[in-house]
């Protein structure tokens, strides 16, 4: 499996999904630099997602400024050992709480290694994420795609990219994540490239960044 890795591949991306769908050509022109938004895999990232579930950039980006602060290094040992006092000092709900344990725990007793999901197949590193307690669909493809580079992911259930699909594709309503990752799948196997430049061009129109934070 290819990974998008470079901006060389965004590139690539967009050029093959400028031929496969004409609608896309004014979002691609429109959007402006599509930018890689690669980071770097592991437990930290994968927290960071977490915290910014249902919370504005600005709220996610000072917890994990804090939990940075009150554990450090911010790893599973460290987490644990810290215990629920620094996650809750550094502003998690009780259910993130959870879910940052879990994900902790998981990783520490040798049940789950992130780095091993970079090969595996989508639906297979969903599933074993998913598999956890708290984290969903969301957060799952919001990892493969920043995090691992997965090539073909397109997390429809994002309320930003369901407001940029139906702005640039002027469509009556905003499309709820079934029609929307209906409509993604003409895309394949380049969704990757497609959600990025949909967050770009919801940036462009809108004047804010509405990409996850972390």
């Amino acid at each position: 499996m290819r990974l998008i890795e470079t901006e060389d591949d965004i590139a690539e991306g967009l050029a093959a999904l400028a031929r496969a769908d004409a609608r896309l050509r004014p979002v691609i022109a429109a959007a402006g630099a599509v930018p890689l938004r690669r980071r770097p895999p592991g437990f930290g990232s994968l927290v960071s997602i977490v915290v910014s579930q249902q919370v504005s950039r600005a709220s996610a980006d000072a917890i994990m400024g804090r939990l940075n602060l009150l554990v450090d290094p911010l790893e599973p040992a460290a987490l644990l050992a810290a215990g629920d006092a620094a996650m809750r000092q550094a502003g998690l709900s009780r259910p993130k709480q959870r879910t940052v344990e879990a994900i902790a725990s998981e990783i520490a007793g040798g049940r789950l290694d992130l780095d091993a999901l970079a090969a595996a197949p989508p639906e297979e590193a969903t599933a074993r994420l998913t598999a956890l307690p708290g984290i969903g669909p969301w957060t799952a493809e919001v990892y493969l795609l920043f995090c691992l580079g997965h090539p073909d992911i397109f997390p429809a259930r994002d309320l930003a990219l369901q407001a940029a699909v139906a702005h640039a594709l002027s469509l009556a309503a905003r499309p709820d994540h079934r029609a929307l990752a209906a409509t993604a799948e003409s895309w394949a196997p380049w969704r990757g490239v497609a959600a990025r430049l949909f967050w770009a061009y919801y940036a462009s129109y809108r004047g804010r960044e509405g990409v996850p934070a972390g």
